[in-house]
């Protein structure tokens, strides 16, 4: 326990992307078999059971599938925003200097993957899959570099997550400029209210839920009307939230200091005294929310909404969304331009596109190889990259139009997302240190 405690904050977020990688194999692995054994029937009609409210008289329904893609994903993406305002205002992103390989790799493991789809699809129903390739999944990725253990060096882990986050950060503005089909902009007018409604409560450092639940929900219905998908909302509504500490710390502990002096000469302190000394009763209060005031909003929500995304969200995700029926209707035309694109995209884009940027950034001065990395290391990294599960899963329900071509473009997801998974963990065995690496 006390050994936990002392962990930092980057270790705790690791172990979590690693636990959350198990649990997301075994959903998408249970929805593969079932989706392609006899109870198919139960999986599908699950998926599609209509869940809804009535709200003045009119109802609003979704299936149980698009209820977890539009609704609990919001979520996701909520951590997905606190992660990289976190990243870019305390972490590997919070310099210049330090943002720069992993910003310039990000760049290139997404353009580099994007055009070699688009080579392979450049006219016909499925070009608008070229944002598929493009992801990293953060958790699968972390997942494989954790198999290594101490032989890998810290430097390395934090490349690949900041390098995945600036990869969820291209993935969400994608998202949210090119697979947006048309914008109703009085839905999005009134998402600016809610939005501004929810800025008020922040800056108010209001202690009741409801006034930051309600338009949060608010924003996130807009958004279900306004063209944009609605899981960008909780990307917006994360960059609202701080992620530092409301008061300065020389403030906190004189207050602190106060309050505990003043405590010591309000008369005998019991468990039961507060019950009928007011005076206790309001100092330990005030000692309650100085300290919560010292707590940065944003990390606290971020720690406590991981175990519920890693270990909740996205394995619902991954059951809904990776039930794929695999016959030889699904094969007919396998493999075609749409699986090659993904594929090369995946496997081949990204060794090339995150190597050379990253060689471009060291060669020309603006970055440096972080401590203990070498070469072999950051094309390890690269092909790691390449496992782009959850997001390009959820890219690729956005951008493609028939059922077919999805089924197909997530078998190919699959596909290089195994490939790439196994020669990562190849390429980085054979090439770390075998001793613990320096750090």
């Amino acid at each position: 326990m006390e050994q936990e405690t002392h962990k930092s904050f980057f270790e705790r977020f690791v172990h979590s992307q690693v636990f959350g990688s198990i649990v997301l194999i075994i959903a998408a692995v249970t929805a593969v078999v079932w989706a392609n054994s006899p109870w198919s029937e139960l999986y599908h009609a699950i998926s599609h059971l209509e869940i809804g409210v009535i709200f003045a008289g009119n109802t609003y329904q979704m299936g149980l599938a698009h209820w977890v893609k539009d609704g609990l994903m919001t979520i996701f993406f909520f951590v997905v925003g606190l992660e990289i305002k976190r990243e870019v205002l305390l972490g590997e992103l919070s310099s210049v200097r330090k943002a720069t390989l992993p910003v310039l790799a990000a760049v290139g493991g997404s353009v580099t993957p994007a055009l070699i789809y688009y080579f392979f699809n450049p006219s016909g129903p499925a070009m608008s899959g070229w944002g598929i390739p493009m992801a990293t999944d953060i958790a699968f990725a972390l997942g494989i570099l954790a198999l290594l253990g101490k032989r890998v060096p810290t430097g390395l882990k934090i490349f690949l997550t900041a390098l995945a986050i600036v990869d969820d950060l291209i993935a969400v503005l994608v998202i949210a400029i090119f697979y947006t089909a048309h914008i109703n902009i009085k839905s999005l007018m009134l998402a600016g209210f809610f939005l501004f409604l929810f800025y008020m409560a922040v800056k108010s450092k209001s202690k009741r839920p409801f006034l930051y639940l309600f338009p949060a929900i608010g924003v996130w219905a807009c958004f279900m009307v306004s063209g944009i998908h609605a899981t960008i909302a909780g990307v917006i509504i994360a960059l609202l939230i701080p992620v530092k500490s409301r008061i300065d710390p020389s403030e906190f502990l004189q207050q602190i200091k106060q309050s505990i002096d003043a405590l010591m000469k309000s008369g005998p302190l019991t468990r039961g005294s507060l019950t009928y000394n007011k005076q206790q009763w309001q100092l330990v209060e005030e000692i309650y929310l100085a300290a919560d005031d010292m707590i940065p909003p944003g990390i606290f929500l971020e720690k406590h909404l991981h175990p519920v995304q890693a270990l909740f969200i996205l394995p619902l995700f991954a059951l809904f969304a990776a039930g794929v029926t695999i016959n030889a209707q699904t094969l007919a035309s396998f493999p075609g331009p749409l699986s090659l694109g993904i594929i090369v995209g995946l496997i081949l884009g990204k060794q090339v596109g995150i190597t050379l940027f990253s060689w471009l950034a060291i060669v020309t001065g603006i970055a440096d190889l972080p401590k203990g990395v070498r070469w072999l290391h950051v094309w390890g990294v690269s092909v790691l990259a390449g496992i782009g599960f959850t997001m390009s899963i959820f890219i690729s329900e956005l951008g493609l139009g028939s059922q077919a071509l999805i089924d197909e473009a997530k078998i190919s997801i699959f596909i290089a997302s195994f490939v790439a998974g196994v020669m990562g963990y190849i390429v980085l065995r054979k090439t770390l240190p075998r001793e613990g690496a320096a750090d």
